[in-house]
């Protein structure tokens, strides 16, 4: 039997594939950097976001808060911080931040001030930026093919090595040599989903707008998209909400004929989604729900789902759907009108 070929439009396999290999080696660099944290003690945990990198952060302060909840840790925007400071932050908090230009102005300006003030900040940039040459400690990523879900599989280790190291995660070992083969697993979760994400884009690319709605582990991935790759790569107005917000305010704007994205998770508030899901089901005819529970991973514990639920999604969504509504709106994604155009 000829095995069928499946193809992914505007998707490189072999170097995403390769890219997603070099991640995964990058492991152990990550761990060391981890328990060397550990060794040397830390208050709290203090993570740093821009526009999209806020976004990718958010999850891991949903998993600190879900198994180690007697650390604190918080999502700090970098613009906030540069003119409001953040009175949890001291000389004993962890930084962890994140770029992939390392020169994202608002985060560059608050490491400075932290930097300076002596305290210690992870970043996840190339060495050679400005905000690699500020940071005390570099991760660079060995992907060239800039996907967000190297980036999740690389924010986890970093998290999850620290609640490790704590005892508030034994299964960490488990964790990781069951998400060894996670960029195969998404690959095929890409392919799954390419036809379902070409006919999603045919119907709602051109619409006026869309109600984007998330909850849990999957919020960050919901604004992302919505914001990051809707609204900005593509111009098209949209409306993020979570899932628990919904109900107070944005249920009015529901009707037939107004389209609502629900992403539904896998995690406590997967109960919120339904809650949306049972509304909307009932006052409008264009509901797309699309669910991580329904794309399996082999070889993955059940209780490791929710970890991994947002590299899904933004296969899903920010890989695929993305590449779909580029081609019927005929807007290039890597075009801007303002977004760092000029000084503004």
């Amino acid at each position: 039997m000829v095995e069928e070929k499946i193809s992914l439009p505007k998707m490189d396999i072999e170097g995403y594939l390769a890219d997603g290999a070099a991640v995964v080696a990058k492991t152990p660099e990550i761990e060391a950097i981890a328990d060397k944290l550990h060794d040397r003690g830390y208050s709290n945990l203090i993570y740093l976001g821009m526009g999209g990198t806020y976004d990718e952060l958010g999850p891991q302060v949903y998993f600190v808060d879900k198994y180690a909840p007697e650390l604190d840790a918080f999502l700090v925007n970098a613009a906030e911080f540069d003119v409001l400071g953040n009175k949890r932050l001291n000389k004993d908090s962890i930084v962890i931040t994140a770029s992939a230009s390392g020169d994202t102005k608002e985060i560059v300006a608050a490491v400075k001030k932290m930097v300076d003030a002596g305290i210690e900040v992870v970043a996840f940039t190339k060495a050679d930026t400005t905000l690699g040459k500020l940071a005390t400690t570099v991760i660079p990523s060995p992907a060239i093919t800039g996907r967000c879900d190297f980036s999740y599989y690389m924010f986890n280790i970093l998290t999850l090595r620290l609640l490790n190291r704590r005892g508030d995660f034994p299964d960490y070992d488990a964790y990781v040599a069951q998400t060894k083969n996670i960029f195969n697993d998404l690959l095929e979760i890409r392919k799954s989903f390419d036809p379902r994400a070409e006919e999603i884009a045919r119907a709602y690319a051109h619409e006026s707008y869309s109600i984007f709605v998330g909850s849990g582990a999957l919020w960050g991935e919901t604004v992302l998209f919505s914001m990051c790759i809707l609204e900005e790569m593509q111009w098209v107005r949209t409306r993020a909400v979570s899932s628990p917000d919904f109900f107070h305010g944005t249920l009015e704007l529901v009707e037939p004929g107004v389209p609502v994205f629900l992403f539904k998770g896998e995690d406590e508030c997967r109960a919120l989604d339904n809650r949306v899901e049972m509304f909307c089901r009932e006052h409008t005819d264009k509901l797309v729900i699309i669910d991580t529970a329904e794309y399996a991973i082999d070889g993955l514990d059940p209780k490791f789902r929710v970890l991994v639920s947002p590299m899904i999604l933004t296969a899903l969504t920010t890989e695929r759907l993305s590449r779909h509504y580029e081609t019927y709106t005929r807007h290039n994604l890597q075009y801007r009108r303002y977004y760092r155009q000029f000084d503004y």
